[in-house]
């Protein structure tokens, strides 16, 4: 016949808040990813926004050169600086 034999108070109390612990890592790790998740979806919408942005300067530059020649622009005053 088996003996039972049972952990006193305080080892199943070290055991639970052991396991709560653990418990409580797994869920703060899964927050931490889904916010990891969602950065990442608003940094490339980001970068897509950067590459619009990009595409449309380089458009522009080339009108502007295209009707004033090289040279720079004073962006406070329009004022347009032949080289």
């Amino acid at each position: 016949m088996e003996q039972k034999i049972f952990l006193t108070p305080e080892e199943l109390q070290q055991l639970k808040d052991i396991q709560e612990v653990g418990s409580n890592l797994v869920a703060q790790f899964g927050e931490y990813e889904y916010r990891i998740q969602l950065l990442q979806l608003q940094k490339t919408s980001l970068v897509e926004e950067l590459d619009k942005l990009k595409t449309k300067e380089v458009e522009v530059g080339k009108i502007l050169e295209t009707k004033y020649g090289e040279g720079s622009i004073n962006i406070d005053t329009g004022e347009f600086i032949k080289v």
